[in-house]
């Protein structure tokens, strides 16, 4: 790959970035209900997405289904926890009927999308806006970590058959940045240093997110998700790292709780 073409997918990267990074900044400041509907839009347009992917459908079905997850994820945050997986149920059911194919795949993508989406509302919701900003800087920073790494070291394919860009290179420089970013929060905030290996852990489950959806992009022969953003894809394709990322902050905080003194 020549110098100048290793590049030719940052700009739109970074105008995507700038312009989705500013959206969820007013989001999380405006106030948590405010960032419930916006994790539930998004949440929505996902689920749009991966039923037109999947099965190649289009009118207004994926829409309808949408919109049935979006509702379902703004009901199980306002409900107790006991219906949360009963309410998940109903949108992940309606979505593996309507599929016409991969329908494992659509069930488990369903619940991944609705799962990652209630903990990011979890997070703002409970332990404070400061983790939900480390889960998203985690996720960004591994990315961009591993994008320039990837780029200008190159080196030997982390897993070819799935996703032919990523490098080992950039795997590691994203575990990396995760830990600086675990290490600064530890610090400020006085947690536990196993911050750092848990960031490192959050990292790792961010770029299995991203290898899963591009697992599912080359099962069914597409390059994006959508067009939905720009010159650069779709919704999936961009939160595909935070639902890998947050879905696993979910699963160990449920297990463990966050490190000692993160709350």
């Amino acid at each position: 790959m020549s110098g100048s073409g290793r590049w030719t997918d940052l700009a739109p990267r970074i105008g995507s970035a700038v312009v989705m990074v500013a959206v969820g900044v007013l989001a999380l400041w405006a106030g948590s209900g405010v960032f419930h509907v916006f994790v539930a839009l998004l949440c929505g347009a996902m689920t749009w997405e991966l039923l037109r992917m999947l099965n190649g459908q289009s009118g207004v079905m994926p829409l309808i289904l949408g919109g049935v997850a979006a509702v379902a994820l703004l009901a199980a945050i306002h409900l107790p926890a006991i219906y949360t997986l009963p309410v998940f149920a109903a949108p992940v059911a309606l979505a593996v009927l309507a599929a016409r194919q991969y329908r494992p795949v659509c069930a488990a993508f369903m619940a991944l999308i609705l799962l990652a989406g209630f903990e990011m509302t979890l997070l703002r919701d409970g332990p404070g806006l400061v983790w939900i900003i480390w889960l998203i800087l985690i996720v960004v920073v591994s990315d961009v970590a591993g994008y320039f790494a990837g780029r200008l070291l190159g080196g030997p394919k982390f897993w070819p058959r799935v996703s032919p860009k990523k490098t080992w290179s950039g795997t590691v420089a994203g575990w990396l940045g995760a830990a600086v970013v675990g290490a600064v929060f530890a610090t400020q905030l006085e947690s536990s240093l196993l911050l750092v290996p848990y960031s490192m852990l959050v990292a790792f489950a961010a770029q299995m997110g991203d290898i899963a959806e591009s697992a599912v992009k080359r099962l069914v022969g597409v390059k994006d998700s959508s067009n939905l953003i720009p010159g650069h894809g779709g919704f999936l394709d961009r939160f595909d790292g935070m639902l890998g990322a947050s879905f696993f902050v979910l699963a160990v905080t449920g297990l463990f709780g966050l490190p000692a003194g993160a709350v």
